[in-house]
């Protein structure tokens, strides 16, 4: 049976990670956590897992095909890539990742493609785009409070609020002026990418959305918010915006 073109739910490409299966010999494995292709799917979406470990050009051409684009979280971002500092707190560093990351970002933004960019997600983004991180924020960050609650609290727990600027598109999304967020971090964004604006900070300072002006849909939060769409629904409206600016493409 043949869609037509107009009712065609939009294709979202969603960038994954390498994990080491648990058999023996151990083997590798491609993939991605179910909750971010669940949230797609609730929002209307239709996800395409991009596998690592192809040639720019077979990125492209998975690129000119899609929609959209939603970049999980995961591992941590090689400092090597933005000149940082190597910390003993790093952890998941995936050098083809990263570049398999940061080429669909600025592919993207240069061809304003629809973008949503979760947890480490925003962390490409920045760094993409000529930013910088903290390599571990409670030990670089100035005043910072803890935002890793990694293995030590349920993924939809919400650690704290953020507040979130007027008239961006993280406000539009959300339709409010603060939300409640969970947090899963031990990174986060220091100096921002030129090309981005702040949607919304923590009670530390610590940014935790960004946006590209002008842009259709170039959107990241630093929390993970297809944890928490069951609990709070408004949270699937980051990804149904995702969705709503990939099917006007």
């Amino acid at each position: 049976m043949t869609v037509p073109p107009m009712n065609r739910p939009p294709l979202i490409g969603c960038t994954t990670y390498r994990k080491m299966a648990d058999q023996d010999p151990p083997i590798e494995v491609i993939g991605l956590m179910p909750s971010y292709i669940h949230a797609v799917v609730a929002a209307g979406g239709v996800p395409v897992l991009i596998p690592l470990g192809l040639a720019d050009e077979q990125l492209l051409a998975i690129f000119e095909r899609l929609d959209g684009l939603l970049l999980p979280g995961g591992g941590d971002v090689d400092p090597a890539v933005y000149h940082g500092r190597q910390h003993e707190t790093l952890w998941g560093i995936d050098g083809d990742r990263d570049r398999v990351e940061m080429f669909m970002v600025r592919t993207a933004v240069a061809h304003q493609k629809p973008m949503l960019a979760i947890c480490r997600g925003i962390q490409v983004f920045n760094v993409a785009l000529g930013g910088d991180l903290y390599e571990d924020i409670f030990a670089m960050m100035p005043n910072a409070m803890r935002h890793d609650n990694y293995g030590k609290k349920p993924r939809n727990y919400l650690a704290h609020d953020v507040a979130i600027e007027p008239g961006s598109l993280l406000a539009q999304q959300l339709g409010t002026m603060t939300t409640a967020v969970n947090s899963l971090h031990h990174q986060g964004i220091n100096r921002l990418a030129a090309e981005l604006a702040v949607s919304a900070t923590a009670p530390d300072g610590l940014i935790e959305a960004v946006e590209v002006p002008g842009h259709p849909y170039a959107l990241g939060v630093q929390w993970h918010p297809e944890n928490l769409i069951q609990d709070n629904p408004e949270m699937l409206a980051l990804f149904k915006g995702l969705v709503a600016a990939a099917g006007n493409q």
